[in-house]
């Protein structure tokens, strides 16, 4: 071992006089062991990775361990190729470390471990290693909506490409899931289903923003059957915030603007039996023109209430069919009666103004209906209908955690999930 010599007692340090009458301690920096530069920890450490050529396996732990009893490990840190860190746990006594996260599979790592002998000398080792291939499925993620600008109530979703359904892989996948927005705003994911993750902000979106949406999932163990791959990032912008109120008992439509009133709508909406619902719906998409039927909610050919009508600016709101849209049979109704099967319907002028105004995200909201509160998830993009506090209770990281309490703060405080 190529270190400084032990030296247990300092007793004094010696002046010695040299030409030009300067002093000098005799007792030099070099002589503390605490001081001396770090030596080589081979002989004090045996690590489990591979050897030579060889790979690790991606589902084995790493492990490092002293060896001969005045060695100790006091830190070890494990990094891949992107700089990501690999948690782990050293014992109280410097005689184990081993990692506590999985490990990418086909991944370069780098691993930093340093020791002190009895006398507190240190020592350094550094190591580089290669995983294989992993052996599990490819579980693969896709973010949503495509790249573009949209309306403030529009979330990003993460489509996963098998079902997860255990609580300890749906960790894996959330903390590798990251949406970071400009201006910064609190957010969650929160699980529609075992495939599907839903991310929003505790209010809107600001207007003007810019999200971004990345995963560091390539290559981690999510569980036994599945791996994570690469995945691309998504990047969306948002316009200004445009909120269409209908109000269902005045039969009227307020459209805002950055919270401005810019234009007041005489509406009609769903009649008895067919009561347009209640609640914050997001725009999905427009269509200048759709041949609206019965037949597809139900109501069958022949019926008193069948229907088969040409419709222009068709602003869509639900995936069962509900639009704001032109209704010009109905003209006599607006601003007085509801008599549609569910649509807000206007004029032909009104809903081409509302159709070129609004952008796929934006919000429209109805109140003081007889119907049912748009559905959470399933029907379109339900997600600001549930309370802040109920969406966090839908990620895996932050159920049970207070507001405004990150997953990082909520470690410190319980096991990781």
């Amino acid at each position: 071992m190529s270190h400084s010599p032990r030296i247990h007692t300092i007793l004094s340090c010696t002046l010695l006089v040299v030409a030009g009458g300067a002093g000098a301690s005799a007792c030099g920096s070099d002589s503390h062991p605490l001081s001396s530069k770090p030596y080589d920890a081979a002989g004090q450490i045996a690590f489990n990775g591979p050897v030579g050529n060889k790979k690790a396996n991606p589902d084995q732990p790493l492990e490092v361990t002293a060896q001969g009893k005045d060695a100790r490990i006091t830190d070890v840190t494990a990094t891949d190729a992107a700089g990501r860190y690999v948690a782990g746990e050293l014992s109280a006594d410097g005689s184990r470390w081993h990692s506590t996260t999985p490990l990418a599979a086909d991944t370069a790592y780098e691993v930093k471990i340093s020791t002190e002998d009895s006398d507190g000398a240190p020592g350094h080792k550094a190591l580089t290693f290669q995983t294989g291939a992993a052996k599990a499925k490819a579980l693969k993620v896709e973010f949503g909506p495509q790249a573009g600008t949209y309306g403030v109530g529009q979330p990003v979703t993460a489509k996963l490409s098998a079902p997860v359904k255990d609580k300890r892989a749906r960790a894996v996948v959330e903390r590798a899931l990251t949406v970071r927005s400009t201006p910064a705003v609190e957010g969650a994911w929160h699980w529609a289903d075992s495939e599907t993750l839903h991310y929003r902000p505790k209010e809107y979106w600001p207007a003007g923003a810019t999200i971004e949406a990345t995963s560091r999932l390539a290559g981690i163990k999510v569980d036994d059957r599945l791996r994570g791959t690469a995945t691309k990032p998504l990047r969306l912008k948002t316009g200004d915030k445009i909120e269409a109120v209908v109000n269902a008992s005045s039969h009227w439509m307020t459209i805002y603007r950055n919270g401005e009133e810019i234009n007041s709508i005489p509406v009609t909406t769903g009649k008895a039996g067919y009561s347009t619902r209640n609640g914050v719906k997001v725009v999905l998409g427009k269509e200048y023109f759709v041949r609206m039927r019965g037949t597809s909610i139900g109501i069958p050919t022949g019926s008193s209430d069948s229907y088969d009508l040409p419709v222009y600016y068709a602003t869509r709101v639900t995936h069962s069919g509900e639009y704001v849209h032109a209704a010009p049979w109905s003209a006599g109704s607006h601003g007085y009666a509801n008599v549609s099967h569910g649509c807000v319907g206007m004029s032909t002028g009104n809903a081409a103004w509302f159709y070129n105004t609004v952008r796929q995200g934006d919000i429209v909201r109805t109140i003081n209906s007889y119907g049912e509160t748009m559905p959470t998830f399933g029907n379109g993009y339900g997600d600001w209908n549930i309370s802040w506090k109920k969406w966090r209770e839908g990620s895996v990281l932050l159920a049970g955690t207070r507001e405004g309490q990150s997953p990082a703060d909520a470690a410190r405080l319980r096991p990781q999930v």
